[in-house]
């Protein structure tokens, strides 16, 4: 998908909504335990109540990793049902990946060729050539981790290093990355207060931004310093909508939490 079609469908459906399909079996109805795929179930119905909603989907990949080799053929039926009943919709691989070059290529090659995402989250602390083999491949997006919404981002990201945040320098350095207009980045909403900083450095480029909801993140503060010409942010909620109901109503709870945060948005688009 090409950044032109991610801001038209914004547009379309004045949102910019990603939904992170996090999905832990001990939360999920206790009636989709019965399904043959629970996981997949409880995804596939999340998403047909949500799609016209949402702009985004956003797999954590270690979500299915736990499982072993059932996870992830939950996580490729997924990918799968969403690029063939929903293929305007935005998909993003949770996965953090991020290696010496030819390893990073097989990673992009597995969320890329494979399992046909539209984006995968990268580690940058490896440098260049571990992010550049995912940046090599066309209408794919590499999102990189810049400044994210845990507390022990304080270890690392915001150290001055020579006179300059880490992740500051992380962010004007990827700049000269081969094929960098293909970079999002990651920027935690509980630290709204830095974004106005990070549009500095990068102003136009699109940020994913997880925290909203049940992290505390406040997305009136994120958009005021974030939103750029073609908005520039895709907002990530999870637990707060997928986990809105334990019981058989979970798809339509989800659609509610969906459109409240929706409103939200098409207000702030006006």
């Amino acid at each position: 998908m090409t950044t032109q079609e991610l801001v038209a469908q914004i547009r379309a459906k004045q949102s910019f909504l990603c939904i992170g399909l996090d999905v832990d079996i001990d939360k999920i109805p206790k009636h989709l335990l019965d399904e043959e795929d629970p996981i997949f179930e409880f995804n596939k119905a999340i998403i047909d109540a949500t799609h016209h909603l949402a702009v985004a989907y956003k797999p954590n990949t270690a979500f299915y990793e736990a499982y072993g080799i059932k996870g992830w053929k939950s996580l490729e039926k997924t990918i799968n049902y969403l690029n063939a009943n929903y293929p305007e919709v935005f998909t993003i691989a949770d996965a953090k990946r991020g290696d010496i070059g030819n390893t990073s290529t097989m990673y992009a090659k597995a969320f890329f060729e494979d399992l046909a995402f539209d984006s995968v989250t990268v580690a940058p602390y490896m440098g260049k050539d571990s992010v550049e083999p995912f940046l090599a491949f066309e209408n794919k997006h590499t999102i990189l981790l810049a400044l994210t919404s845990n507390l022990g981002a304080f270890d690392f990201q915001t150290k001055d290093v020579e006179g300059k945040e880490l992740y500051k320098q992380v962010l004007e350095v990827s700049k000269a990355y081969k094929n960098s207009e293909n970079l999002m980045y990651v920027v935690g909403a509980t630290k709204a207060e830095y974004i106005a900083e990070i549009r500095k450095i990068i102003p136009d480029s699109f940020l994913l931004v997880p925290g909203v909801g049940a992290q505390g993140g406040n997305l009136q503060e994120v958009c005021k310093y974030g939103l750029n010409d073609q908005v520039g942010l895709l907002i990530n909620s999870s637990r707060g909508i997928i986990y809105a109901s334990d019981g058989t109503d979970y798809a339509d709870a989800a659609a509610n939490k969906a459109l409240e945060l929706q409103k939200q948005m098409e207000n702030i688009l006006k």
